[in-house]
């Protein structure tokens, strides 16, 4: 039997909740009055090699850490201002007194397959099972632990007394909780033990941990050494690397899936900057104003004033001391937004939650790919921000040209800092982006640092890797545009090689055609870029030729999906020859989508497409497709296909050409009621392409048709009641 021994009385135990302010005053307290000679943080030991380099730090930020073997198997450890652990890291440094890292090492973390690898998920196990804090702020009668903590728990005035109390309310949670403690909650505990009897050694005076509460009755006793070794034998051993990075109160909050994260990291960075002035409802209201202006709505000083004795109004009105964000968001809905709740999302957003990045120093040890992205950013004016942010480059101009690229390089290494903007349309020598940086991005450099030392060696390496793996047209394709956007020579003739190699092999005409687009929008753009257009435009014409004689014989006899796809290449290769072909290619473009409306067994939908494209250039007059019309409709297998594949496009044509929208029209209504509830599906996926605007118009056309008859007969009754048990058993609604 083992025999388990009371802690020493100069160990002070601070069981904290995460990211609390009211957790953070109270270390600070404890620690001043403590004046241990050692501190102990929850977190892993790999860390302490990092922590001289707080000092250079401005929070939120995270220690990030990753297998060097595995760099994508990876976790975060964030801190904030107001986070506990940051305060005794800052005292520490203060003080000159030892700071370390005490809990479960992270190669045995990162080791764990049970663990999920998702680097925003840190090693708070038991919030998963249990909120101890939320518990009893719940028996007491708190929906906001937080509230709970700054009410009730810090009224008391001597540290040791405080954490006394929290050690005694988490014991007895354990007692009545205990099936909810996991093995590895048990092998951290372990582990925080043993780095506990190495403090006892190393220093004769006071000692203080900084660990969540729920593992304070677990380091209140002392088992034998051997217990706890036999607890963490076994476990995985990884070489672990780190560095810190910029984090942001959005990842702090537990709306983003962080397992320790708080509601609202930007209220309480709010209370913490007010913690001594002691004025932090005026203020917050003062910002919520502030915020609503920046948005073109009304919000008055005065209406501040009222919504602040609004506030303190509900708090007395509640028992508590002073207001909570509960009191100041209501009283900020009532006052502030009038009710509305769309506003006070806005002010959720950017004040209670909040996206303040963080910054490390440049001290700060990293790889070489992360340096030399941090150079580039430096060079080209781009710092990094947590809100999405437009920008539009000028690619005439080389400082847009050289971010550009930068944007498009790091895309290749999976680390999507800018994100394209195709809903605007902006000319041959101009981009758009959305900038967004993310704290992950961290993880994706680490990983991508196998590559090369910069971002060109390192998406260069990636795209002629790319090029040489490609088996498909498409993907050589896509390779080559990558390349060209990235502006790298040697990735360029690599995928224009692989393309080559795979269109050779190919036998597909769909696959040689779906690769058009990439390439045809790689030869537009290709002069801009810096590379050789005729090169790729040969290419593109080789690919142009073969798919086209192949087409017509790709549409035959098959199935729905295969006809899908088909429609799908027509279409991307229909505009990629409009955008980069020459006048030969388009009459070989044109020859090939007339043989395919002239093969009388081919899918309906690839068909009914082509009909439609070549109306539309007018290669078929409206006459022409009457007739094919006529004949398609006249004929009961295929007919939907082919109206569907028609359809599909612009709306505008169709109700412009009274003629073709009779045919239609005369099509539809001829249907039985189980033809139509079988051409519905196909039908409904053509019309849902039409814009708003376009359904108008076509809904106003068949408004006008039907307005003729029906303002000459009668209301036909027999006819209504069939049409409402129509639409019900569409509706499944019966009848």
């Amino acid at each position: 039997m083992t025999r388990e021994q009371p802690l020493p009385e100069r160990v002070t135990l601070l069981g904290i909740r995460h990211h609390g302010p009211g957790s953070a005053r109270m270390v600070a307290a404890a620690l001043e009055a403590v004046r241990p000679e050692v501190v102990l943080i929850e977190g892993p030991p790999e860390g302490d090699a990092l922590l001289p380099h707080v000092p250079n730090l401005t929070p939120p930020v995270a220690l990030l850490l990753h297998d060097e073997a595995e760099p994508a198997r990876a976790a975060f450890w964030p801190f904030a201002e107001f986070s506990p652990e940051w305060r005794a890291m800052k005292w520490a440094h203060a003080n000159g007194v030892p700071v370390r890292f005490f809990d479960l090492p992270a190669a045995a973390s990162l080791g764990d397959d049970e663990s999920p690898e998702s680097p925003d998920s840190p090693d708070e196990a038991p919030r998963a099972a249990l909120d101890p804090l939320g518990t009893l702020a719940e028996a007491a009668g708190f929906d906001d632990p937080e509230r709970w903590w700054e009410d009730v728990v810090e009224h008391h005035t001597d540290p040791r007394d405080l954490a006394e109390a929290v050690a005694e309310a988490m014991g007895a949670l354990r007692e009545e909780f205990a099936d909810q403690v996991d093995a590895r909650t048990l092998r951290r505990e372990a582990a925080m033990r043993q780095n506990v009897r190495q403090a006892l050694k190393d220093v004769e005076g006071p000692v203080a941990v900084v660990a969540g509460a729920w593992h304070v009755p677990a380091l209140r006793t002392l088992p034998p050494a051997s217990v706890d070794a036999a607890a963490l034998k076994g476990l995985p051993r990884k070489k672990v690397s780190g560095t810190w990075v910029p984090w942001s109160h959005g990842r702090l909050a537990s709306s983003s899936g962080y397992g320790a994260g708080v509601d609202s990291p930007g209220w309480y960075a709010h209370l913490w900057e007010c913690a001594e002035r002691g004025d932090a409802v005026p203020r917050w209201f003062a910002k919520a104003c502030a915020v609503l202006r920046a948005e073109d709505l009304p919000a008055s000083t005065a209406s501040a004033v009222e919504a602040v004795r609004l506030a303190d109004t509900l708090a007395a009105m509640r028992g508590r001391p002073s207001p909570g964000l509960s009191e100041v968001m209501e009283a900020s809905l009532a006052v502030l937004c009038g009710g509305d709740a769309t506003p006070l999302r806005l002010v959720h957003e950017q004040l209670v939650v909040g996206e303040r990045l963080g910054e490390v120093g440049d001290d700060v040890p990293t790889s070489p790919l992360a340096a030399d992205l941090a150079r580039l950013r430096k060079r080209l004016r781009m710092p990094p921000s947590a809100f999405a942010k437009p920008i539009r480059l000028d690619l005439r101009k080389d400082t847009d040209r050289e971010r550009s690229k930068l944007l498009r390089r790091l895309e290749v290494l999976d680390v999507p800092w800018g994100t394209p903007d195709t809903t605007r349309t902006l000319g041959t020598f101009a981009e758009a982006w959305q900038l967004h940086w993310k704290p992950e991005f961290e993880v994706a450099l680490a990983v991508a640092a196998r590559h090369g030392t910069t971002v060109e060696a390192a998406a260069r390496t990636v795209l002629v890797t790319r090029a040489a793996e490609a088996t498909r047209v498409v993907h050589a394709a896509e390779a080559l545009s990558q390349s060209v956007g990235c502006e790298l020579p040697e990735a360029v003739a690599a995928a224009r090689q692989a393309l080559d190699r795979c269109a050779a092999a190919a036998t597909d005409a769909l696959e040689l055609l779906a690769a058009l687009p990439d390439l045809a929008t790689t030869v537009r753009y290709g002069s801009v870029r810096g590379t050789d257009p005729e090169l790729l435009r040969v290419a593109l014409h080789g690919l142009l030729a073969r798919g086209a004689v192949g087409l017509p014989l790709a549409c035959r006899g098959v199935d729905e999906d295969t006809a899908e796809r088909a429609v799908k290449a027509l279409e991307g290769a229909d505009d990629a020859v409009r955008l980069a072909a020459d006048e030969d290619h388009r009459d070989t473009w044109q020859r090939a989508l007339k043989s395919l409306v002239a093969m009388p067994d081919a899918h309906g939908l690839p068909t009914g497409r082509a009909t439609r494209l070549l109306w539309e250039t007018g290669a078929l007059t409206s006459d022409e497709v009457a007739a094919r019309l006529h004949r398609a409709v006249s004929l009961a297998a295929g007919a939907t296909a082919f109206v569907a594949g028609f359809l599909r496009g612009s709306a505008a044509l169709l109700t412009a050409d009274p003629r073709l929208f009779s045919v239609v029209d005369e099509w539809l209504t001829g249907l039985s009621g189980p033809d139509f509830a079988a051409a519905l599906p196909l039908l409904r996926r053509a019309v849902g392409e039409f814009s708003p605007a376009e359904r108008r118009m076509l809904g106003d056309r068949v408004k006008g048709t039907a307005g003729g008859t029906a303002a000459s007969s009668d209301w036909d009754e027999e006819l209504a009641a069939r049409l409402v048990g129509h639409v019900r058993a569409l509706l499944g609604a019966g009848t």
